[in-house]
Protein backbone atom coordinates (compact mmCIF):
# COMPACT_ATOMS: atom_id res chain seq x y z
CA UNK A 1 0.00 0.00 0.00
CA UNK A 2 1.45 3.22 -0.77
CA UNK A 3 1.77 6.33 1.82
CA UNK A 4 -1.20 7.98 0.26
CA UNK A 5 -3.79 4.85 -0.14
CA UNK A 6 -4.05 4.86 4.04
CA UNK A 7 -7.14 7.22 5.11
CA UNK A 8 -8.08 7.33 8.94
CA UNK A 9 -10.16 9.56 11.01
CA UNK A 10 -9.49 11.48 14.15
CA UNK A 11 -8.64 9.14 17.13
CA UNK A 12 -6.96 5.84 17.28
CA UNK A 13 -9.06 3.42 19.25
CA UNK A 14 -10.12 0.50 17.14
CA UNK A 15 -12.85 -2.49 17.69
CA UNK A 16 -12.63 -4.75 14.61
CA UNK A 17 -10.28 -4.81 11.70
CA UNK A 18 -10.68 -7.02 8.78
CA UNK A 19 -7.12 -8.13 7.39
CA UNK A 20 -5.54 -9.64 4.41
CA UNK A 21 -9.19 -9.29 1.92
CA UNK A 22 -9.40 -7.75 -1.20
CA UNK A 23 -11.51 -4.18 0.18
CA UNK A 24 -13.36 -2.13 -2.96
CA UNK A 25 -13.62 1.39 -0.71
CA UNK A 26 -16.25 2.54 -3.53
CA UNK A 27 -14.08 5.59 -2.66
CA UNK A 28 -12.26 6.88 -5.82
CA UNK A 29 -9.54 8.61 -3.44
CA UNK A 30 -8.54 5.10 -2.58
CA UNK A 31 -11.10 2.17 -4.31
CA UNK A 32 -8.75 -0.54 -3.18
CA UNK A 33 -7.16 -1.87 0.09
CA UNK A 34 -6.20 -5.04 2.01
CA UNK A 35 -7.26 -3.89 5.33
CA UNK A 36 -10.33 -1.90 7.21
CA UNK A 37 -10.51 -0.59 11.01
CA UNK A 38 -13.96 0.10 12.55
CA UNK A 39 -14.34 1.59 15.81
CA UNK A 40 -18.15 1.57 17.20
CA UNK A 41 -19.99 1.97 13.70
CA UNK A 42 -18.00 3.95 12.08
CA UNK A 43 -14.78 3.08 9.61
CA UNK A 44 -12.00 4.44 11.01
CA UNK A 45 -8.98 3.83 8.59
CA UNK A 46 -8.63 1.57 5.29
CA UNK A 47 -4.99 0.72 3.73
CA UNK A 48 -2.58 -1.90 3.73
CA UNK A 49 -2.20 -4.44 6.45
CA UNK A 50 0.76 -3.37 7.68
CA UNK A 51 -0.75 0.72 7.81
CA UNK A 52 -3.43 -0.59 9.97
CA UNK A 53 -1.50 -3.22 12.29
CA UNK A 54 -0.45 -0.50 14.70
CA UNK A 55 -4.13 0.20 15.53
CA UNK A 56 -5.01 -3.36 17.09
CA UNK A 57 -5.48 -3.49 20.77
CA UNK A 58 -6.27 -6.15 23.21
CA UNK A 59 -10.05 -6.06 22.35
CA UNK A 60 -9.77 -5.99 18.87
CA UNK A 61 -11.55 -8.42 16.96
CA UNK A 62 -9.47 -9.14 13.90
CA UNK A 63 -11.04 -11.14 11.20
CA UNK A 64 -8.91 -12.83 8.87
CA UNK A 65 -10.23 -12.12 5.31
CA UNK A 66 -7.99 -14.35 3.23
CA UNK A 67 -9.85 -14.99 -0.16
CA UNK A 68 -12.78 -13.01 0.65
CA UNK A 69 -14.54 -9.43 -0.85
CA UNK A 70 -15.36 -6.54 1.29
CA UNK A 71 -17.91 -4.17 -0.01
CA UNK A 72 -19.92 -1.49 1.12
CA UNK A 73 -23.84 -2.36 2.34
CA UNK A 74 -26.10 -2.75 -0.70
CA UNK A 75 -28.85 -0.09 -0.53
CA UNK A 76 -32.27 -0.83 -2.16
CA UNK A 77 -33.32 2.72 -3.23
CA UNK A 78 -36.92 1.58 -3.96
CA UNK A 79 -38.68 -1.36 -2.16
CA UNK A 80 -41.85 -2.58 0.42
CA UNK A 81 -40.18 -4.27 3.44
CA UNK A 82 -42.69 -4.15 5.80
CA UNK A 83 -43.02 -7.76 5.65
CA UNK A 84 -47.10 -7.77 6.54
CA UNK A 85 -48.03 -9.67 3.28
CA UNK A 86 -44.86 -12.64 4.44
CA UNK A 87 -46.88 -13.38 7.66
CA UNK A 88 -50.78 -13.43 6.70
CA UNK A 89 -52.41 -15.04 3.45
CA UNK A 90 -50.87 -18.04 1.66
CA UNK A 91 -47.65 -17.88 -0.25
CA UNK A 92 -48.73 -18.33 -4.33
CA UNK A 93 -45.42 -18.04 -5.65
CA UNK A 94 -45.47 -21.84 -6.84
CA UNK A 95 -45.23 -23.17 -10.61
CA UNK A 96 -48.65 -24.61 -11.19
CA UNK A 97 -51.91 -23.84 -11.01
CA UNK A 98 -52.97 -27.34 -9.04
CA UNK A 99 -50.48 -26.07 -6.52
CA UNK A 100 -51.83 -22.41 -5.87
CA UNK A 101 -55.41 -24.13 -5.94
CA UNK A 102 -53.70 -26.18 -2.96
CA UNK A 103 -52.18 -23.43 -1.41
CA UNK A 104 -55.13 -21.58 -1.41
CA UNK A 105 -57.46 -24.55 -0.37
CA UNK A 106 -55.40 -25.11 2.83
CA UNK A 107 -55.55 -21.09 3.59
CA UNK A 108 -58.97 -21.64 3.92
CA UNK A 109 -59.11 -23.63 6.17
CA UNK A 110 -57.40 -21.33 9.05
CA UNK A 111 -59.28 -18.32 7.56
CA UNK A 112 -62.30 -17.47 8.85
CA UNK A 113 -65.48 -17.86 6.81
CA UNK A 114 -66.37 -14.19 6.56
CA UNK A 115 -63.17 -12.86 5.45
CA UNK A 116 -61.06 -12.96 2.97
CA UNK A 117 -58.58 -15.99 1.91
CA UNK A 118 -55.42 -14.35 0.69
CA UNK A 119 -52.76 -15.80 -1.70
CA UNK A 120 -48.99 -13.10 -2.02
CA UNK A 121 -46.59 -13.53 -4.73
CA UNK A 122 -48.66 -14.55 -7.67
CA UNK A 123 -46.56 -14.66 -11.12
CA UNK A 124 -48.97 -16.03 -13.78
CA UNK A 125 -45.98 -16.02 -16.40
CA UNK A 126 -44.31 -18.74 -14.28
CA UNK A 127 -46.83 -21.31 -14.43
CA UNK A 128 -46.01 -24.74 -15.95
CA UNK A 129 -49.92 -24.59 -17.94
CA UNK A 130 -48.56 -21.57 -19.87
CA UNK A 131 -52.01 -19.75 -18.53
CA UNK A 132 -52.48 -17.04 -15.73
CA UNK A 133 -55.15 -18.72 -12.54
CA UNK A 134 -58.63 -17.98 -13.65
CA UNK A 135 -61.88 -17.01 -11.92
CA UNK A 136 -62.98 -20.71 -12.27
CA UNK A 137 -59.83 -22.01 -11.05
CA UNK A 138 -60.24 -20.36 -7.65
CA UNK A 139 -63.66 -21.16 -7.83
CA UNK A 140 -62.36 -24.74 -7.41
CA UNK A 141 -60.01 -24.19 -4.47
CA UNK A 142 -62.39 -21.68 -2.35
CA UNK A 143 -65.96 -22.23 -3.48
CA UNK A 144 -67.79 -20.49 -0.85
CA UNK A 145 -65.57 -18.23 0.38
CA UNK A 146 -64.19 -14.44 -0.90
CA UNK A 147 -60.75 -15.09 -2.29
CA UNK A 148 -58.12 -13.24 -4.09
CA UNK A 149 -54.62 -14.00 -5.27
CA UNK A 150 -52.18 -10.83 -5.35
CA UNK A 151 -50.00 -10.65 -8.46
CA UNK A 152 -46.66 -9.58 -6.76
CA UNK A 153 -46.12 -7.02 -8.71
CA UNK A 154 -48.83 -5.02 -6.73
CA UNK A 155 -51.26 -3.81 -9.11
CA UNK A 156 -53.52 -6.95 -10.40
CA UNK A 157 -54.85 -9.93 -8.80
CA UNK A 158 -57.50 -12.27 -9.66
CA UNK A 159 -60.45 -13.16 -7.79
CA UNK A 160 -62.73 -15.58 -7.22
CA UNK A 161 -67.00 -16.15 -8.02
CA UNK A 162 -67.46 -15.52 -4.94
CA UNK A 163 -65.48 -12.51 -4.16
CA UNK A 164 -66.41 -10.20 -7.61
CA UNK A 165 -70.22 -10.92 -6.32
CA UNK A 166 -69.25 -9.87 -2.73
CA UNK A 167 -67.81 -6.57 -4.46
CA UNK A 168 -70.90 -6.21 -6.80
CA UNK A 169 -68.95 -6.82 -9.54
CA UNK A 170 -70.85 -8.32 -13.22
CA UNK A 171 -69.93 -8.60 -17.00
CA UNK A 172 -71.65 -5.47 -17.61
CA UNK A 173 -69.75 -3.77 -14.07
CA UNK A 174 -67.82 -0.67 -16.05
CA UNK A 175 -63.96 -0.19 -15.75
CA UNK A 176 -63.63 2.24 -13.09
CA UNK A 177 -61.51 5.51 -14.27
CA UNK A 178 -57.77 4.21 -14.36
CA UNK A 179 -58.44 0.41 -13.97
CA UNK A 180 -59.66 -3.23 -15.49
CA UNK A 181 -62.05 -6.05 -15.03
CA UNK A 182 -60.68 -8.67 -17.09
CA UNK A 183 -63.35 -10.69 -19.03
CA UNK A 184 -63.14 -13.18 -22.23
CA UNK A 185 -66.29 -14.10 -24.13
CA UNK A 186 -68.82 -13.06 -22.28
CA UNK A 187 -67.70 -13.58 -18.59
CA UNK A 188 -65.67 -12.01 -15.66
CA UNK A 189 -62.21 -13.95 -16.18
CA UNK A 190 -61.71 -12.66 -12.13
CA UNK A 191 -58.53 -11.19 -13.30
CA UNK A 192 -58.43 -7.54 -12.05
CA UNK A 193 -56.23 -4.22 -12.20
CA UNK A 194 -55.21 -0.93 -10.95
CA UNK A 195 -57.81 1.12 -9.83
CA UNK A 196 -60.26 -1.67 -10.18
CA UNK A 197 -58.30 -3.61 -7.20
CA UNK A 198 -59.80 -0.72 -4.95
CA UNK A 199 -63.55 -2.02 -5.76
CA UNK A 200 -62.33 -5.15 -4.41
CA UNK A 201 -60.41 -3.93 -1.43
CA UNK A 202 -63.64 -2.06 -0.29
CA UNK A 203 -65.71 -5.13 0.13
CA UNK A 204 -66.27 -7.55 2.47
CA UNK A 205 -64.16 -8.18 5.84
CA UNK A 206 -60.12 -8.55 5.62
CA UNK A 207 -57.81 -10.07 8.08
CA UNK A 208 -56.63 -7.92 10.29
CA UNK A 209 -53.04 -7.25 10.60
CA UNK A 210 -52.31 -6.25 14.10
CA UNK A 211 -49.13 -3.87 15.27
CA UNK A 212 -47.63 -7.18 16.41
CA UNK A 213 -47.85 -9.03 12.87
CA UNK A 214 -46.53 -5.89 11.10
CA UNK A 215 -43.74 -5.64 13.70
CA UNK A 216 -43.12 -9.51 12.94
CA UNK A 217 -43.24 -8.93 9.44
CA UNK A 218 -40.58 -5.54 9.55
CA UNK A 219 -38.53 -8.30 11.30
CA UNK A 220 -38.50 -11.36 9.00
CA UNK A 221 -37.69 -8.77 5.85
CA UNK A 222 -35.06 -7.35 7.91
CA UNK A 223 -33.11 -10.23 8.30
CA UNK A 224 -33.71 -11.85 4.90
CA UNK A 225 -32.37 -8.64 3.46
CA UNK A 226 -29.26 -8.15 5.88
CA UNK A 227 -28.20 -11.51 5.36
CA UNK A 228 -28.55 -10.71 1.60
CA UNK A 229 -26.01 -8.18 2.45
CA UNK A 230 -28.07 -5.32 2.24
CA UNK A 231 -27.97 -2.61 5.21
CA UNK A 232 -30.02 0.24 3.66
CA UNK A 233 -33.46 0.45 2.35
CA UNK A 234 -36.52 2.10 1.42
CA UNK A 235 -40.35 1.81 2.32
CA UNK A 236 -41.65 3.36 -0.90
CA UNK A 237 -45.05 3.03 0.42
CA UNK A 238 -45.33 4.43 3.92
CA UNK A 239 -48.32 4.09 6.11
CA UNK A 240 -48.73 5.17 9.47
CA UNK A 241 -48.94 1.39 10.50
CA UNK A 242 -46.01 0.59 8.74
CA UNK A 243 -43.60 3.50 9.83
CA UNK A 244 -44.89 2.66 13.61
CA UNK A 245 -43.55 -1.26 13.11
CA UNK A 246 -40.30 -0.13 11.68
CA UNK A 247 -39.85 1.63 15.10
CA UNK A 248 -41.50 -0.96 16.90
CA UNK A 249 -38.60 -4.13 15.16
CA UNK A 250 -36.31 -0.97 16.42
CA UNK A 251 -36.71 -0.91 19.85
CA UNK A 252 -37.26 -4.52 20.17
CA UNK A 253 -33.85 -4.68 18.33
CA UNK A 254 -35.28 -6.62 15.01
CA UNK A 255 -34.24 -3.82 12.95
CA UNK A 256 -30.72 -4.87 11.00
CA UNK A 257 -31.04 -2.43 7.91
CA UNK A 258 -31.80 0.90 7.78
CA UNK A 259 -34.22 2.57 6.53
CA UNK A 260 -35.56 5.82 4.00
CA UNK A 261 -38.92 6.23 4.53
CA UNK A 262 -41.28 7.42 1.70
CA UNK A 263 -44.65 8.37 3.13
CA UNK A 264 -47.48 8.08 0.10
CA UNK A 265 -49.14 11.03 -0.86
CA UNK A 266 -52.41 8.62 -0.50
CA UNK A 267 -51.97 8.64 3.27
CA UNK A 268 -52.79 10.14 6.28
CA UNK A 269 -49.51 10.49 7.19
CA UNK A 270 -48.48 12.14 4.87
CA UNK A 271 -50.55 15.03 5.70
CA UNK A 272 -49.68 15.00 9.33
CA UNK A 273 -46.26 14.65 8.83
CA UNK A 274 -46.82 18.37 6.51
CA UNK A 275 -48.82 19.84 9.53
CA UNK A 276 -46.25 18.58 11.95
CA UNK A 277 -43.76 20.70 10.21
CA UNK A 278 -41.77 17.54 9.26
CA UNK A 279 -39.88 17.20 6.27
CA UNK A 280 -37.58 15.03 3.98
CA UNK A 281 -34.47 14.19 5.61
CA UNK A 282 -35.72 14.10 9.40
CA UNK A 283 -34.58 11.51 10.93
CA UNK A 284 -31.27 9.90 12.41
CA UNK A 285 -28.81 6.85 10.76
CA UNK A 286 -31.68 4.39 11.27
CA UNK A 287 -34.77 5.71 9.79
CA UNK A 288 -35.04 9.03 8.13
CA UNK A 289 -38.15 10.22 6.28
CA UNK A 290 -37.12 10.72 2.19
CA UNK A 291 -38.99 11.74 -0.42
CA UNK A 292 -43.01 11.81 -0.48
CA UNK A 293 -44.51 9.24 -2.94
CA UNK A 294 -47.15 9.23 -5.78
CA UNK A 295 -48.08 6.72 -8.42
CA UNK A 296 -49.05 7.94 -12.04
CA UNK A 297 -49.09 4.71 -13.66
CA UNK A 298 -49.96 0.54 -14.24
CA UNK A 299 -47.07 -2.13 -13.79
CA UNK A 300 -44.38 -3.14 -15.85
CA UNK A 301 -44.24 -7.24 -14.78
CA UNK A 302 -47.90 -6.94 -15.24
CA UNK A 303 -47.92 -5.22 -18.25
CA UNK A 304 -50.39 -2.00 -17.33
CA UNK A 305 -47.81 0.75 -17.78
CA UNK A 306 -48.75 3.61 -19.73
CA UNK A 307 -46.85 3.71 -23.28
CA UNK A 308 -46.85 5.48 -26.71
CA UNK A 309 -46.95 2.19 -28.45
CA UNK A 310 -48.81 -0.70 -27.42
CA UNK A 311 -48.29 -4.00 -26.04
CA UNK A 312 -46.87 -6.82 -28.52
CA UNK A 313 -50.26 -8.28 -29.51
CA UNK A 314 -52.29 -6.12 -28.06
CA UNK A 315 -53.09 -3.55 -30.80
CA UNK A 316 -55.87 -1.13 -28.66
CA UNK A 317 -54.00 -1.81 -25.16
CA UNK A 318 -51.39 0.69 -24.09
CA UNK A 319 -51.59 0.79 -20.77
CA UNK A 320 -52.80 2.58 -17.71
CA UNK A 321 -52.48 5.77 -16.27
CA UNK A 322 -53.36 6.64 -12.42
CA UNK A 323 -52.89 10.07 -12.42
CA UNK A 324 -54.05 12.91 -14.94
CA UNK A 325 -51.24 15.78 -15.35
CA UNK A 326 -52.97 18.17 -13.21
CA UNK A 327 -53.04 15.59 -10.58
CA UNK A 328 -49.15 15.58 -11.36
CA UNK A 329 -48.78 18.90 -11.37
CA UNK A 330 -50.22 19.14 -7.63
CA UNK A 331 -48.55 16.79 -6.16
CA UNK A 332 -44.97 18.24 -7.20
CA UNK A 333 -45.94 21.77 -5.96
CA UNK A 334 -47.21 21.26 -3.21
CA UNK A 335 -44.69 18.78 -1.86
CA UNK A 336 -42.04 21.31 -2.73
CA UNK A 337 -43.83 23.71 -1.09
CA UNK A 338 -43.91 21.73 2.23
CA UNK A 339 -40.22 21.28 2.29
CA UNK A 340 -40.69 17.63 0.73
CA UNK A 341 -38.56 15.43 -2.02
CA UNK A 342 -40.84 14.08 -4.37
CA UNK A 343 -40.77 10.38 -6.36
CA UNK A 344 -43.57 9.74 -8.49
CA UNK A 345 -43.66 6.38 -9.75
CA UNK A 346 -43.67 6.57 -13.81
CA UNK A 347 -42.79 3.50 -16.17
CA UNK A 348 -43.71 3.86 -19.77
CA UNK A 349 -42.46 6.73 -21.78
CA UNK A 350 -45.92 8.88 -21.48
CA UNK A 351 -45.72 8.98 -17.80
CA UNK A 352 -42.13 9.40 -17.73
CA UNK A 353 -43.01 12.53 -19.96
CA UNK A 354 -45.99 13.42 -17.69
CA UNK A 355 -43.45 13.72 -14.38
CA UNK A 356 -40.84 15.67 -16.20
CA UNK A 357 -43.16 18.01 -17.05
CA UNK A 358 -44.18 19.00 -13.73
CA UNK A 359 -40.50 18.80 -12.71
CA UNK A 360 -39.73 21.09 -15.20
CA UNK A 361 -42.12 23.51 -14.24
CA UNK A 362 -41.73 23.32 -10.26
CA UNK A 363 -38.06 23.67 -11.52
CA UNK A 364 -38.35 27.00 -13.32
CA UNK A 365 -35.98 29.36 -11.89
CA UNK A 366 -35.17 27.67 -9.00
CA UNK A 367 -32.76 29.21 -6.91
CA UNK A 368 -31.47 26.31 -4.66
CA UNK A 369 -29.53 23.23 -4.40
CA UNK A 370 -30.82 20.18 -6.75
CA UNK A 371 -33.79 19.03 -4.39
CA UNK A 372 -33.09 15.60 -6.74
CA UNK A 373 -36.87 14.38 -7.53
CA UNK A 374 -37.22 11.13 -8.08
CA UNK A 375 -38.25 9.02 -11.29
CA UNK A 376 -39.93 5.73 -9.25
CA UNK A 377 -39.30 2.72 -11.98
CA UNK A 378 -38.74 5.40 -14.76
CA UNK A 379 -38.88 1.76 -17.35
CA UNK A 380 -39.01 3.30 -20.91
CA UNK A 381 -36.78 5.68 -21.83
CA UNK A 382 -35.66 7.68 -24.72
CA UNK A 383 -32.94 10.17 -25.30
CA UNK A 384 -35.59 12.97 -25.41
CA UNK A 385 -36.63 11.75 -21.77
CA UNK A 386 -32.73 10.97 -21.04
CA UNK A 387 -31.98 14.39 -21.79
CA UNK A 388 -34.79 16.02 -19.82
CA UNK A 389 -33.21 13.08 -17.37
CA UNK A 390 -30.23 14.37 -16.95
CA UNK A 391 -31.16 18.66 -17.20
CA UNK A 392 -33.84 18.51 -14.31
CA UNK A 393 -31.19 16.65 -11.89
CA UNK A 394 -33.54 14.20 -11.30
CA UNK A 395 -33.11 10.26 -10.00
CA UNK A 396 -34.60 7.30 -11.67
CA UNK A 397 -34.59 3.74 -9.94
CA UNK A 398 -35.14 1.37 -12.64
CA UNK A 399 -35.76 -2.37 -11.24
CA UNK A 400 -32.35 -3.94 -11.13
CA UNK A 401 -33.44 -7.62 -11.11
CA UNK A 402 -36.24 -7.72 -13.52
CA UNK A 403 -34.24 -8.35 -16.63
CA UNK A 404 -33.25 -11.93 -15.19
CA UNK A 405 -36.21 -12.82 -13.10
CA UNK A 406 -39.19 -11.64 -14.89
CA UNK A 407 -37.98 -12.89 -18.70
CA UNK A 408 -41.29 -14.26 -19.33
CA UNK A 409 -43.04 -11.24 -19.58
CA UNK A 410 -40.31 -8.94 -21.92
CA UNK A 411 -42.40 -11.11 -24.45
CA UNK A 412 -45.07 -8.82 -23.89
CA UNK A 413 -43.00 -5.44 -24.75
CA UNK A 414 -40.95 -7.20 -27.57
CA UNK A 415 -36.70 -6.87 -28.50
CA UNK A 416 -36.99 -3.44 -29.48
CA UNK A 417 -38.70 -1.56 -26.42
CA UNK A 418 -36.43 -3.88 -24.44
CA UNK A 419 -33.06 -1.94 -25.22
CA UNK A 420 -34.66 1.30 -23.73
CA UNK A 421 -35.93 -0.20 -20.63
CA UNK A 422 -34.92 -0.51 -17.40
CA UNK A 423 -32.09 1.06 -19.34
CA UNK A 424 -28.60 1.31 -16.81
CA UNK A 425 -26.11 2.09 -19.48
CA UNK A 426 -28.01 4.65 -21.26
CA UNK A 427 -28.57 6.53 -17.70
CA UNK A 428 -25.00 5.71 -16.96
CA UNK A 429 -24.08 6.94 -20.75
CA UNK A 430 -25.91 10.28 -19.88
CA UNK A 431 -24.24 11.45 -16.63
CA UNK A 432 -27.60 10.20 -14.38
CA UNK A 433 -26.68 8.92 -11.15
CA UNK A 434 -29.24 5.73 -11.88
CA UNK A 435 -30.27 4.26 -8.32
CA UNK A 436 -30.31 0.70 -7.16
CA UNK A 437 -33.99 -0.54 -6.90
CA UNK A 438 -35.48 -4.18 -6.29
CA UNK A 439 -39.32 -2.66 -6.25
CA UNK A 440 -39.77 -5.91 -3.87
CA UNK A 441 -41.86 -7.78 -3.55
CA UNK A 442 -42.50 -7.31 -7.52
CA UNK A 443 -38.30 -8.18 -7.61
CA UNK A 444 -36.31 -9.92 -5.65
CA UNK A 445 -34.28 -8.04 -3.89
CA UNK A 446 -31.18 -9.84 -3.72
CA UNK A 447 -27.81 -7.34 -4.33
CA UNK A 448 -25.58 -10.21 -6.35
CA UNK A 449 -29.04 -10.94 -8.35
CA UNK A 450 -29.10 -7.65 -9.20
CA UNK A 451 -25.71 -7.38 -10.39
CA UNK A 452 -25.79 -10.22 -12.46
CA UNK A 453 -29.07 -9.24 -13.60
CA UNK A 454 -27.74 -5.92 -14.90
CA UNK A 455 -24.64 -7.14 -15.83
CA UNK A 456 -25.85 -9.86 -18.33
CA UNK A 457 -29.55 -9.32 -18.90
CA UNK A 458 -30.68 -12.55 -19.33
CA UNK A 459 -33.10 -14.40 -17.91
CA UNK A 460 -33.53 -17.54 -16.32
CA UNK A 461 -34.29 -19.18 -19.35
CA UNK A 462 -30.98 -17.84 -20.72
CA UNK A 463 -32.42 -15.20 -23.11
CA UNK A 464 -30.84 -11.48 -23.53
CA UNK A 465 -33.33 -8.45 -23.49
CA UNK A 466 -31.75 -5.21 -24.31
CA UNK A 467 -28.12 -6.30 -24.44
CA UNK A 468 -27.31 -2.77 -25.59
CA UNK A 469 -28.04 -1.90 -21.27
CA UNK A 470 -25.83 -4.51 -20.26
CA UNK A 471 -23.08 -2.78 -17.88
CA UNK A 472 -19.37 -4.24 -16.11
CA UNK A 473 -19.19 -5.52 -12.84
CA UNK A 474 -18.32 -2.49 -11.47
CA UNK A 475 -20.79 -0.12 -12.91
CA UNK A 476 -23.21 -2.26 -10.91
CA UNK A 477 -21.59 -2.27 -7.65
CA UNK A 478 -20.94 1.34 -7.63
CA UNK A 479 -25.41 1.71 -8.60
CA UNK A 480 -26.29 -0.64 -5.33
CA UNK A 481 -23.82 1.34 -3.03
CA UNK A 482 -22.73 5.11 -4.01
CA UNK A 483 -25.80 5.82 -6.01
CA UNK A 484 -27.98 3.98 -3.45
CA UNK A 485 -26.60 6.72 -0.95
CA UNK A 486 -26.84 9.42 -3.07
CA UNK A 487 -30.55 9.09 -3.88
CA UNK A 488 -31.66 9.27 -0.07
CA UNK A 489 -29.18 12.21 0.25
CA UNK A 490 -27.08 10.11 2.48
CA UNK A 491 -24.19 9.64 0.89
CA UNK A 492 -21.99 11.46 3.25
CA UNK A 493 -22.76 8.78 6.09
CA UNK A 494 -22.50 5.94 3.53
CA UNK A 495 -22.36 4.42 0.29
CA UNK A 496 -18.33 3.85 0.81
CA UNK A 497 -15.81 2.79 2.84
CA UNK A 498 -14.33 6.14 3.70
CA UNK A 499 -13.33 6.81 7.08
CA UNK A 500 -15.79 8.79 9.13
CA UNK A 501 -18.76 7.12 7.63
CA UNK A 502 -20.82 4.05 8.55
CA UNK A 503 -19.47 0.82 8.94
CA UNK A 504 -21.93 -0.42 6.97
CA UNK A 505 -19.92 -3.52 5.13
CA UNK A 506 -20.48 -6.81 3.62
CA UNK A 507 -17.86 -9.67 3.80
CA UNK A 508 -18.77 -11.81 0.12
CA UNK A 509 -16.73 -15.16 -0.08
CA UNK A 510 -15.83 -14.59 -3.65
CA UNK A 511 -15.12 -11.08 -5.61
CA UNK A 512 -18.30 -10.41 -8.52
CA UNK A 513 -15.57 -9.32 -10.98
CA UNK A 514 -13.94 -13.17 -10.58
CA UNK A 515 -16.63 -14.84 -11.38
CA UNK A 516 -18.50 -16.16 -14.53
CA UNK A 517 -21.05 -13.53 -14.62
CA UNK A 518 -23.91 -15.83 -14.96
CA UNK A 519 -22.81 -17.64 -11.60
CA UNK A 520 -22.75 -14.31 -9.58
Amino acid sequence: CQPEAIARSEGSACDLIIKNARIYTMDKNYPLAESVAVTGNRILAVGSNDDLEPLAGLNTTIIDGTGMTVTPGFIDAHSHPDGSNEVTGADVNLRSIGEIKLAMARQAAVTPSEQWVIGNKYDDTKLNEGRPVMRRDLDAAVPTQAAIIIHRGGHTAVVNSYGLKLAGVTVDTPDPEGGHFGRKDGELTGFVAEHAMDVIQKSGSWPEITREVRQQGVALMSRAMAASGMTSTTDSWGTAEGFRAFQDARAAGELLTRLSYMPHGTQPIYAALKQAGLRSGFGDDWIRIGAVKYSADGSASERTMRMSTPFKGRPNDYGILTMSQEEIDFAVEDAIANDFRVGIHANGDITIDMVLKAYERVLSGWQGPNPRLRLEHCSLVNPGLLERIKNTGAIPTPFYTYAHFHGNKWVDYGPEKMEWMFAHKSFLDYGIPVAPASDYTPGPFEPLMAIQSMVTRKDWKGRVWGPSQRISVAQAMKICTVNGAYASMEENIKGSLTPGKLADLVILGADPHDIPPDEI
